[in-house]
Protein backbone atom coordinates (compact mmCIF):
# COMPACT_ATOMS: atom_id res chain seq x y z
CA UNK A 1 0.00 0.00 0.00
CA UNK A 2 1.49 3.36 -1.02
CA UNK A 3 0.17 6.94 -0.45
CA UNK A 4 -0.45 7.22 -3.96
CA UNK A 5 -3.22 4.24 -4.03
CA UNK A 6 -4.63 5.86 -0.76
CA UNK A 7 -5.64 8.89 -1.94
CA UNK A 8 -7.31 7.30 -5.15
CA UNK A 9 -9.16 5.50 -2.64
CA UNK A 10 -10.10 8.49 -1.15
CA UNK A 11 -10.93 10.69 -3.86
CA UNK A 12 -12.76 7.68 -5.64
CA UNK A 13 -14.90 7.60 -2.85
CA UNK A 14 -15.99 11.01 -2.65
CA UNK A 15 -16.66 11.54 -6.25
CA UNK A 16 -19.23 8.33 -6.01
CA UNK A 17 -20.46 10.58 -2.74
CA UNK A 18 -21.04 13.99 -4.52
CA UNK A 19 -22.77 12.10 -7.38
CA UNK A 20 -25.04 10.30 -5.04
CA UNK A 21 -25.57 14.05 -3.10
CA UNK A 22 -26.90 15.07 -6.47
CA UNK A 23 -30.60 13.22 -5.92
CA UNK A 24 -30.39 12.25 -2.28
CA UNK A 25 -30.40 15.28 0.60
CA UNK A 26 -28.37 15.06 4.03
CA UNK A 27 -28.57 11.23 5.43
CA UNK A 28 -24.76 11.57 5.03
CA UNK A 29 -23.83 8.81 7.10
CA UNK A 30 -25.94 6.46 5.41
CA UNK A 31 -24.41 7.39 2.20
CA UNK A 32 -21.03 6.94 3.93
CA UNK A 33 -21.95 3.35 5.84
CA UNK A 34 -24.02 1.85 2.05
CA UNK A 35 -20.55 2.65 0.32
CA UNK A 36 -18.63 1.14 3.49
CA UNK A 37 -20.65 -1.92 2.46
CA UNK A 38 -19.92 -2.15 -1.17
CA UNK A 39 -16.14 -1.76 -0.70
CA UNK A 40 -15.90 -3.99 2.55
CA UNK A 41 -17.34 -6.72 0.63
CA UNK A 42 -21.05 -6.86 2.49
CA UNK A 43 -24.59 -6.14 2.61
CA UNK A 44 -26.36 -2.68 3.85
CA UNK A 45 -29.96 -3.42 5.37
CA UNK A 46 -31.45 0.02 5.48
CA UNK A 47 -34.22 0.57 7.71
CA UNK A 48 -36.74 3.23 7.75
CA UNK A 49 -40.65 4.36 7.25
CA UNK A 50 -41.90 4.23 3.51
CA UNK A 51 -41.10 7.59 2.15
CA UNK A 52 -37.23 8.34 3.28
CA UNK A 53 -36.20 7.62 0.13
CA UNK A 54 -34.44 4.31 0.67
CA UNK A 55 -35.09 3.13 -2.56
CA UNK A 56 -34.32 6.48 -4.54
CA UNK A 57 -30.77 5.95 -2.56
CA UNK A 58 -29.99 2.57 -4.02
CA UNK A 59 -31.40 3.40 -7.64
CA UNK A 60 -28.94 6.45 -7.38
CA UNK A 61 -26.48 4.46 -6.47
CA UNK A 62 -26.73 1.84 -9.20
CA UNK A 63 -26.24 4.92 -11.92
CA UNK A 64 -23.30 5.74 -10.47
CA UNK A 65 -22.13 3.14 -10.72
CA UNK A 66 -20.90 1.05 -13.89
CA UNK A 67 -22.76 -2.14 -13.07
CA UNK A 68 -25.53 -3.73 -14.05
CA UNK A 69 -28.31 -3.32 -11.51
CA UNK A 70 -31.89 -5.33 -11.05
CA UNK A 71 -34.52 -4.80 -7.96
CA UNK A 72 -36.89 -7.28 -6.65
CA UNK A 73 -40.02 -5.92 -4.98
CA UNK A 74 -40.66 -8.36 -2.29
CA UNK A 75 -44.21 -9.30 -1.62
CA UNK A 76 -46.13 -11.96 0.49
CA UNK A 77 -46.84 -14.41 -2.86
CA UNK A 78 -43.29 -13.64 -4.15
CA UNK A 79 -41.59 -17.57 -4.51
CA UNK A 80 -38.25 -18.67 -4.01
CA UNK A 81 -37.68 -19.01 -8.12
CA UNK A 82 -38.57 -15.78 -8.57
CA UNK A 83 -35.44 -14.43 -6.86
CA UNK A 84 -32.77 -17.42 -8.28
CA UNK A 85 -34.53 -18.32 -11.35
CA UNK A 86 -35.68 -21.70 -12.42
CA UNK A 87 -35.50 -24.44 -15.40
CA UNK A 88 -38.16 -24.12 -18.02
CA UNK A 89 -38.95 -26.30 -20.87
CA UNK A 90 -37.51 -25.74 -24.11
CA UNK A 91 -36.99 -27.04 -27.24
CA UNK A 92 -33.72 -27.18 -29.13
CA UNK A 93 -33.71 -25.69 -32.59
CA UNK A 94 -31.64 -28.51 -33.98
CA UNK A 95 -32.70 -31.51 -32.71
CA UNK A 96 -36.37 -30.61 -31.78
CA UNK A 97 -36.10 -32.20 -28.77
CA UNK A 98 -37.86 -31.01 -25.43
CA UNK A 99 -34.96 -29.81 -23.00
CA UNK A 100 -34.61 -28.15 -19.83
CA UNK A 101 -32.85 -24.88 -20.06
CA UNK A 102 -32.09 -22.29 -16.78
CA UNK A 103 -33.33 -19.25 -17.02
CA UNK A 104 -31.51 -16.47 -14.43
CA UNK A 105 -33.73 -14.62 -11.98
CA UNK A 106 -33.23 -11.39 -10.76
CA UNK A 107 -30.76 -11.73 -8.00
CA UNK A 108 -28.31 -12.23 -11.16
CA UNK A 109 -26.44 -8.65 -11.21
CA UNK A 110 -23.99 -6.53 -10.16
CA UNK A 111 -26.29 -4.23 -7.68
CA UNK A 112 -29.32 -6.14 -6.41
CA UNK A 113 -32.36 -3.76 -4.80
CA UNK A 114 -34.31 -6.32 -2.35
CA UNK A 115 -36.99 -3.63 -1.80
CA UNK A 116 -39.27 -4.31 1.13
CA UNK A 117 -37.45 -7.35 1.76
CA UNK A 118 -39.59 -8.00 5.16
CA UNK A 119 -42.96 -7.97 3.59
CA UNK A 120 -41.99 -11.53 2.15
CA UNK A 121 -42.97 -14.82 3.66
CA UNK A 122 -39.55 -16.58 5.35
CA UNK A 123 -39.09 -19.02 2.83
CA UNK A 124 -38.69 -16.55 0.05
CA UNK A 125 -36.24 -14.40 2.10
CA UNK A 126 -34.33 -17.95 2.73
CA UNK A 127 -34.07 -18.05 -1.14
CA UNK A 128 -31.24 -14.62 -0.49
CA UNK A 129 -28.81 -16.77 1.71
CA UNK A 130 -26.40 -18.95 -0.91
CA UNK A 131 -26.13 -15.57 -3.20
CA UNK A 132 -25.40 -13.80 -0.05
CA UNK A 133 -22.88 -15.39 1.54
CA UNK A 134 -21.24 -17.65 -1.41
CA UNK A 135 -21.68 -15.58 -4.34
CA UNK A 136 -23.85 -18.31 -5.93
CA UNK A 137 -27.19 -19.82 -6.85
CA UNK A 138 -27.97 -23.64 -6.93
CA UNK A 139 -30.66 -24.74 -8.55
CA UNK A 140 -31.84 -28.07 -9.28
CA UNK A 141 -28.39 -29.50 -8.18
CA UNK A 142 -26.55 -27.11 -9.87
CA UNK A 143 -24.62 -24.16 -8.86
CA UNK A 144 -24.26 -20.79 -11.35
CA UNK A 145 -21.72 -18.21 -9.75
CA UNK A 146 -22.89 -14.37 -9.61
CA UNK A 147 -20.58 -12.33 -11.40
CA UNK A 148 -18.48 -9.57 -8.97
CA UNK A 149 -18.75 -7.21 -7.93
CA UNK A 150 -21.96 -8.81 -6.25
CA UNK A 151 -24.21 -6.55 -4.03
CA UNK A 152 -27.43 -6.40 -2.05
CA UNK A 153 -29.16 -3.30 -0.85
CA UNK A 154 -32.10 -4.28 1.00
CA UNK A 155 -35.06 -1.80 2.36
CA UNK A 156 -37.30 -2.84 5.27
CA UNK A 157 -40.14 -1.27 6.92
CA UNK A 158 -40.00 -1.35 10.72
CA UNK A 159 -41.22 -4.52 12.29
CA UNK A 160 -44.14 -2.88 14.04
CA UNK A 161 -45.71 -1.69 10.40
CA UNK A 162 -48.63 -3.86 9.55
CA UNK A 163 -47.89 -7.04 6.61
CA UNK A 164 -44.03 -7.46 7.63
CA UNK A 165 -42.38 -10.67 8.43
CA UNK A 166 -39.18 -10.36 11.04
CA UNK A 167 -36.22 -11.35 8.79
CA UNK A 168 -34.45 -14.55 9.82
CA UNK A 169 -31.67 -14.23 11.97
CA UNK A 170 -29.64 -16.15 9.75
CA UNK A 171 -30.34 -13.80 7.07
CA UNK A 172 -29.75 -10.47 8.93
CA UNK A 173 -26.38 -11.98 10.08
CA UNK A 174 -25.35 -11.77 6.06
CA UNK A 175 -25.93 -7.85 6.37
CA UNK A 176 -22.49 -6.22 7.26
CA UNK A 177 -24.32 -3.15 8.19
CA UNK A 178 -27.90 -1.74 9.27
CA UNK A 179 -28.76 1.28 8.74
CA UNK A 180 -31.68 3.24 9.86
CA UNK A 181 -32.77 5.92 7.77
CA UNK A 182 -34.24 8.72 10.47
CA UNK A 183 -36.63 11.38 8.94
CA UNK A 184 -35.49 14.72 7.30
CA UNK A 185 -35.02 17.86 9.29
CA UNK A 186 -36.74 21.20 8.25
CA UNK A 187 -34.05 22.41 5.51
CA UNK A 188 -33.60 19.19 4.20
CA UNK A 189 -37.16 18.79 3.75
CA UNK A 190 -37.46 21.96 2.15
CA UNK A 191 -34.67 21.33 -0.32
CA UNK A 192 -36.85 17.93 -0.63
CA UNK A 193 -39.74 19.50 -1.57
CA UNK A 194 -37.56 21.97 -3.90
CA UNK A 195 -35.89 19.54 -5.98
CA UNK A 196 -39.29 17.08 -6.16
CA UNK A 197 -41.76 19.32 -7.47
CA UNK A 198 -39.45 21.83 -9.94
CA UNK A 199 -38.56 21.50 -13.28
CA UNK A 200 -34.88 20.56 -12.84
CA UNK A 201 -33.63 17.37 -13.28
CA UNK A 202 -29.94 16.80 -11.73
CA UNK A 203 -28.13 14.73 -13.98
CA UNK A 204 -26.17 11.82 -12.75
CA UNK A 205 -22.66 10.54 -13.97
CA UNK A 206 -21.13 7.14 -13.97
CA UNK A 207 -18.18 7.01 -11.76
CA UNK A 208 -17.01 3.92 -11.41
CA UNK A 209 -16.68 0.36 -12.98
CA UNK A 210 -16.51 -2.83 -11.55
CA UNK A 211 -12.94 -3.06 -12.38
CA UNK A 212 -12.07 0.31 -9.96
CA UNK A 213 -14.47 -1.08 -7.42
CA UNK A 214 -12.65 -4.73 -7.24
CA UNK A 215 -9.23 -2.69 -7.16
CA UNK A 216 -10.56 -0.59 -4.37
CA UNK A 217 -11.57 -3.18 -2.21
CA UNK A 218 -8.50 -5.37 -2.36
CA UNK A 219 -6.70 -1.51 -1.33
CA UNK A 220 -9.08 -1.79 1.48
CA UNK A 221 -7.60 -5.39 2.38
CA UNK A 222 -4.38 -4.45 2.75
CA UNK A 223 -4.88 -1.87 4.96
CA UNK A 224 -2.72 -2.96 8.57
CA UNK A 225 -4.64 -3.69 12.24
CA UNK A 226 -2.39 -3.99 15.29
CA UNK A 227 -2.66 -6.87 17.66
CA UNK A 228 -4.19 -4.43 20.53
CA UNK A 229 -7.23 -3.20 17.60
CA UNK A 230 -7.57 -6.11 16.51
CA UNK A 231 -8.11 -7.79 20.09
CA UNK A 232 -10.39 -4.35 21.32
CA UNK A 233 -12.68 -5.91 18.11
CA UNK A 234 -12.80 -9.21 19.34
CA UNK A 235 -13.47 -8.71 23.25
CA UNK A 236 -16.13 -6.21 21.77
CA UNK A 237 -17.65 -9.21 20.04
CA UNK A 238 -17.57 -11.14 23.11
CA UNK A 239 -18.64 -9.09 25.54
CA UNK A 240 -22.18 -9.18 23.17
CA UNK A 241 -22.42 -12.73 25.00
CA UNK A 242 -24.12 -13.03 28.33
CA UNK A 243 -22.51 -14.58 30.89
CA UNK A 244 -19.04 -14.39 29.20
CA UNK A 245 -16.15 -13.28 31.23
CA UNK A 246 -16.23 -9.70 29.32
CA UNK A 247 -20.48 -9.01 29.41
CA UNK A 248 -21.69 -5.88 31.32
CA UNK A 249 -24.18 -5.81 33.54
CA UNK A 250 -26.66 -4.32 30.41
CA UNK A 251 -25.74 -7.58 28.30
CA UNK A 252 -26.05 -10.01 31.38
CA UNK A 253 -29.70 -8.26 32.20
CA UNK A 254 -31.14 -7.79 28.79
CA UNK A 255 -29.46 -9.61 26.02
CA UNK A 256 -30.65 -13.31 24.78
CA UNK A 257 -28.26 -13.59 21.89
CA UNK A 258 -24.74 -11.83 20.85
CA UNK A 259 -23.41 -11.38 17.78
CA UNK A 260 -21.72 -14.03 15.50
CA UNK A 261 -17.72 -14.26 14.36
CA UNK A 262 -19.36 -12.54 11.19
CA UNK A 263 -19.55 -9.35 13.71
CA UNK A 264 -16.12 -9.03 13.95
CA UNK A 265 -15.11 -9.72 10.50
CA UNK A 266 -17.27 -6.94 10.00
CA UNK A 267 -15.92 -4.47 12.55
CA UNK A 268 -12.67 -5.07 11.10
CA UNK A 269 -13.57 -4.40 7.79
CA UNK A 270 -15.51 -1.67 8.33
CA UNK A 271 -12.53 -0.09 10.23
CA UNK A 272 -10.03 -0.22 7.75
CA UNK A 273 -12.40 1.77 4.89
CA UNK A 274 -13.32 4.37 8.06
CA UNK A 275 -9.30 4.85 8.26
CA UNK A 276 -8.44 5.14 4.63
CA UNK A 277 -11.32 7.81 4.70
CA UNK A 278 -9.35 9.47 7.22
CA UNK A 279 -5.76 9.22 5.60
CA UNK A 280 -4.66 6.77 8.09
CA UNK A 281 -2.41 3.60 7.12
CA UNK A 282 -3.67 1.66 10.02
CA UNK A 283 -6.79 0.73 11.90
CA UNK A 284 -7.77 2.81 15.22
CA UNK A 285 -9.88 1.47 17.83
CA UNK A 286 -12.05 4.42 17.49
CA UNK A 287 -12.94 3.55 13.60
CA UNK A 288 -14.05 -0.14 15.48
CA UNK A 289 -15.91 2.24 18.20
CA UNK A 290 -17.29 4.37 15.03
CA UNK A 291 -19.02 1.17 13.23
CA UNK A 292 -19.92 -1.02 15.81
CA UNK A 293 -23.34 0.21 15.97
CA UNK A 294 -23.94 -0.38 12.42
CA UNK A 295 -22.45 -3.91 12.81
CA UNK A 296 -23.88 -5.05 15.98
CA UNK A 297 -27.31 -3.47 16.40
CA UNK A 298 -28.97 -6.75 14.23
CA UNK A 299 -26.52 -9.15 15.31
CA UNK A 300 -27.71 -8.68 19.27
CA UNK A 301 -30.32 -10.03 20.53
CA UNK A 302 -32.44 -8.74 23.41
CA UNK A 303 -34.27 -10.83 25.88
CA UNK A 304 -37.98 -10.19 26.95
CA UNK A 305 -36.78 -7.81 29.32
CA UNK A 306 -35.14 -6.00 26.83
CA UNK A 307 -37.33 -5.43 24.89
CA UNK A 308 -40.20 -5.22 27.18
CA UNK A 309 -38.33 -1.85 28.97
CA UNK A 310 -37.39 -0.41 25.03
CA UNK A 311 -33.14 -1.05 25.08
CA UNK A 312 -31.74 -0.23 22.26
CA UNK A 313 -29.06 -2.26 20.86
CA UNK A 314 -27.25 0.81 19.87
CA UNK A 315 -27.40 1.58 23.88
CA UNK A 316 -25.65 -1.89 24.55
CA UNK A 317 -22.89 -1.13 22.14
CA UNK A 318 -22.06 2.05 23.86
CA UNK A 319 -22.20 0.44 27.14
CA UNK A 320 -19.41 -2.51 25.85
CA UNK A 321 -17.19 0.31 24.45
CA UNK A 322 -17.48 2.33 26.96
CA UNK A 323 -15.82 -0.13 29.45
CA UNK A 324 -13.57 -1.87 27.07
CA UNK A 325 -11.91 1.92 26.39
CA UNK A 326 -11.49 1.96 30.05
CA UNK A 327 -9.78 -1.10 30.18
CA UNK A 328 -7.22 0.00 27.26
CA UNK A 329 -7.02 3.64 28.66
CA UNK A 330 -5.69 1.54 32.07
CA UNK A 331 -3.76 -0.69 30.78
CA UNK A 332 -1.96 1.63 28.85
CA UNK A 333 -0.95 4.15 31.39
Amino acid sequence: MDETSVRAFRDDFARVRDEVGKVIVGNADIVDGVLICLLSEGHALLEGVPGLGKTLLVRTLSQVLDLNFNRIQFTPDLMPADITGTNILMEDEVTGRKIFQFQPGPVFANIVLADEINRATPKTQSAMLEAMQEHSVTVAGKQYRLAEPFFVLATQNPIEMEGTYPLPEAQLDRFLFKLIVPAPSLSELSIIVDRTTGTATPKINKVLTGEQVMAMRQVAREVPISSLVRDFAVKLILATHPRSETATDMVNRFVRFGSSPRGAQALVRGAKIRALLDGRYNVAIDDISAVAPAVLRHRVLLNFDGEAEGIGTDAIVRDIITRLSAQVSAALV
